[in-house]
């Protein structure tokens, strides 16, 4: 959009918008929207709402915080409503040799090729940084270009139909979209839509109940003292089925059948998670689809545990306690802002979506990927000096 034709906007007026109805802020003379945009932001809404109506420029180049990819600015730009011209920043533009750090003009060629060369591209994904995962997708442009998904029809029947070789698919499906369309781009579109999407609360209020009951009526035989052992060894027992799922089944990838069956089994599973990271009614695992993968771990459990009924429930339902402890992690560290520990799991995570998909497993710990050897390499922590 031509700069003439947006407003001029006051400051006072740019300050007045922050709050989760309509929030602004600013880089230099440039005033941006991002109302809608709270919910997505990988940081989480809260981050952006503490700075409201402020200007962002510093945050956004905070390197111990987090750097912004070139895919934020390029959100941003399709967010611009209008420009604040204060005095001191015109006054700055003017004296400046630089005047296009100050208002808004269009980067040059040079300008451009310099921040690719800042921000690279992942060769496996596509994307530089975890942003990328909120840049709106072009439904008729990215169809148009890749000949893959188009997210405004159903997606099942698409990957069934699309007739699409193993390698094109894979490099396509970890290549993530955003979509703006609604809740959740349509899976089926007929009466199965329902099904397919998962609300994050669903899964403890589904799972602890029995899990509670489960545990007290084991240790109510064994007692308490064996009862909490016999918890604690399956909490940590799917710590590691955790590992060995995201790994060997969810990511089961390049050991896929080139065929329609193999390839949309693989996208109901995880590929469409993958596809659409930030769509949070298809983040978690549905009921259906968890009483399929848990029930032969219960056989399993009386297998390893067939000594002792009453230990084998109490194991499981340690287990099932992992599980719901997993799913609950995962949405938050797409969806929320999180305490410093799990604001580490959650770069760890997003950039196995966005860097690196055939390494960094583990989602609520690290320990699985250490120990065998699939931990991504994070930069460490910046140190600020003080005087």
């Amino acid at each position: 959009m031509p700069a003439r034709t947006l407003p001029t906007i006051p400051a006072i007026e740019v300050q007045a918008h922050n709050t989760e109805k309509s929030c602004y802020v600013t880089i230099g003379a440039k005033v941006y929207d991002v109302t809608h945009f709270l919910d997505d932001h990988p940081g989480g809404g809260d981050l952006i709402l503490e700075y409201g109506g402020k200007d962002v420029t510093d945050i956004m180049k905070d390197e111990v915080s987090h750097t912004h990819s070139e895919a934020a600015y390029e959100i941003l730009d399709e967010s611009l409503v209008g420009f604040m011209p204060t005095e001191p920043i015109i006054n700055g533009a003017t004296k400046s040799n630089k005047p296009a750090e100050i208002v808004p003009l269009p980067p040059s060629k040079e300008g451009q090729a310099e921040l690719a060369a800042q921000q690279p591209l992942y060769a496996s994904t596509g994307m530089s940084t975890a942003e990328d995962l909120e840049k709106e997708t072009d439904f008729a442009k990215d169809y148009k270009e890749h000949q893959f998904l188009d997210l405004s029809k159903p997606l099942f029947l698409q990957v069934w139909n699309g007739g699409f070789k193993k390698d094109f698919y894979l490099e396509q499906v970890h290549r993530p979209r955003h979509y703006r369309g609604g809740d959740s781009a349509p899976l089926f579109g007929n009466f199965l839509e329902p099904l397919s999407k998962t609300p994050w609360w669903i899964v403890p209020t589904l799972w602890i109940p029995p899990v509670i009951a489960g545990t007290v009526y084991g240790s109510s035989v064994l007692g308490v003292a064996q009862g909490v052992g016999y918890f604690v060894f399956g909490l940590c027992f799917w710590t590691l089925l955790e590992y060995i799922l995201h790994r060997f089944l969810f990511h089961l990838d390049h050991y896929l059948p080139d065929n329609r069956v193999g390839i949309t089994l693989h996208f109901i599973l995880h590929g469409i998670h993958h596809y659409l990271p930030m769509d949070k009614y298809r983040l978690v695992m549905p009921p259906t689809l968890f009483v399929a993968l848990a029930a032969p771990f219960w056989r399993f459990a009386h297998f390893v545990l067939f000594h002792n009924w009453y230990a084998a429930l109490i194991a499981y339902c340690g287990g099932v306690f992992g599980y719901v402890c997993y799913d609950m992690t995962h949405y938050f560290l797409h969806h929320r802002t999180l305490p410093a520990y799990w604001r580490e799991l959650k770069k760890y995570h997003l950039k196995h979506h966005f860097a690196d998909y055939q390494n960094g497993f583990g989602v609520s710990s690290r320990f699985w990927d250490w120990v065998f050897g699939t931990e991504l390499e994070m930069a460490p922590p910046k140190v600020l000096k003080t005087n």
